[in-house]
């Protein structure tokens, strides 16, 4: 099973934060010269495996053992793009990692037998640098940059290759260690209960459990705010003069969009997980949202579904949170659940208006809360009746329960029409 340790690296002098700094431009350096060769190769319909030898290029500064992890991951990432492209996906080549005059991504990848981490009082990772480096900023008797970590690694296990990048917004260091961890330490479930999961972007997650629980998470703020944060990049870009394409603010507001968003996603995950584990789940089926997004494409719902918080992204993350639990993630498909009345089964005499489902036998109820009651029920016999729906909202902190008295009373006949 594989997971990811995160955390803050510290450099311990301004000498010292420098020597990190350069050694991460001279790592995006590689990526971008090698980068551009493979892609004119791939443009040019020449094999892009013929390069040059970046790895003694760059091996003064990064040492030999790094400039070569930074050529392996291009030659996977070049391996995905065409893995990709045969399964049929729309798919573009391995971009840049910035450029030199709007500011680089800085970025390594340290092989995990070339960095030492320790945890304790004085928690610590040493990561080598190349010959020229240690002459230049004077290591000395070090062999290697030692660095100060901040926070607490939640995985034990066998240590992957380190990521380590500079976050321009926060002006810090973070480091991802991926560990594989033995599948012994999965938390068993305490039952065997069924969710199921109706996926959006208006209502995010609409879940509804055999045990007779239903949750709700709101996406619409959220969702005001990613759009927000897009209009003013938008209009910065009609700003810049002619041939420039990006600019250090415009880029840290990419980054404060995507970091805002996937830090909502994974709060998501993990506490609708946390809440599923303690109700003994140990089945969730998520709608397949593929026919969905072929039939009803608009610009409004490619804006959500794409770029706001993208279906299999938010997939991955909710499978790889439920592994830890000993939950199991299964795709099914949900054709018609959000067109279908529960009362009388109709999907032809039923009409959905923004979160209102409404049909000609009276059925009145909440649109998307229905879809994941229809969705279970086809995977599972649902004996209980339905509790109230716990909503929740997001605060950019955290998912906050709503108070049932600002329940509506549409939001009310929805849970009487539904027991039955």
């Amino acid at each position: 099973m594989k997971r990811t340790n995160q955390f803050v690296v510290r450099p311990r002098s301004e000498q010292d934060r420098e020597l990190l700094h350069e050694l991460l431009d001279a790592s995006a350096s590689l990526w971008n010269e090698l980068t551009y060769e493979r892609r004119q190769q791939y443009f040019d319909g020449e094999s892009i495996w013929d390069t040059a030898d970046y790895r003694k290029q760059y091996v003064g500064v990064l040492g030999s053992a790094t400039a070569q992890q930074l050529i392996r991951k291009s030659k996977s990432a070049w391996k995905s793009f065409f893995s990709l492209k045969e399964d049929g996906e729309k798919c573009s080549p391995p971009g840049y990692w910035g450029n030199e005059d709007d500011g680089r991504t800085l970025r390594t990848y340290v092989r995990n037998d070339q960095y030492t981490l320790e945890m304790g009082e004085r928690s610590r990772l040493e990561i080598p640098v190349g010959k020229e480096l240690k002459e230049k900023y004077d290591l000395g008797y070090q062999e290697r940059l030692r660095l100060e970590v901040a926070g607490v690694p939640k995985w034990d296990g066998k240590q992957g290759r380190l990521e380590l990048y500079y976050d321009e917004s926060s002006d810090q260091f973070r480091a991802f260690q991926p560990v594989t961890v033995d599948d012994s330490r999965l938390d068993p479930p305490l039952a065997d209960e069924t969710a199921a999961l109706d996926i959006g972007a208006n209502n995010i997650v609409a879940c509804t459990t055999t045990t007779g629980e239903q949750y709700l998470y709101e996406g619409r703020d959220l969702f005001e705010r990613f759009r927000e944060t897009t209009r003013e990049i938008a209009r910065l870009q009609s700003k810049l003069r002619e041939g420039r394409y990006s600019s250090n603010r415009i880029r840290r507001l990419y980054r404060r969009r995507t970091r805002r968003r996937d830090h909502a996603m994974d709060a998501l995950a993990r506490g609708l997980i946390e809440r599923l584990y303690d109700e003994g789940i140990s089945t969730v089926y998520v709608g397949d949202l593929t026919d969905v997004l072929e039939t009803h494409w608009s610009v409004q719902a490619n804006a959500k579904t794409h770029n706001f918080w993208a279906f299999r992204a938010f997939i991955d993350r909710l499978a790889c949170t439920a592994e830890e639990f000993g939950i199991t993630v299964s795709v099914r498909t949900e054709a018609w659940t959000s067109q279908t009345c529960p009362n009388c089964g109709s999907t032809t005499d039923t009409t959905r208006h923004q979160d209102t489902l409404t049909c000609t036998c009276g059925f009145e109820g909440h649109a998307d809360l229905v879809a994941s009651e229809t969705f279970l029920r086809r995977h599972e016999t649902v004996a209980r009746p339905m509790a109230r729906p716990v909503r929740f909202e997001w605060d950019d902190h955290g998912w906050s329960e709503l108070p049932h008295s600002l329940d509506s009373p549409k939001e009310a006949r929805t849970n009487r029409s539904i027991h039955r």
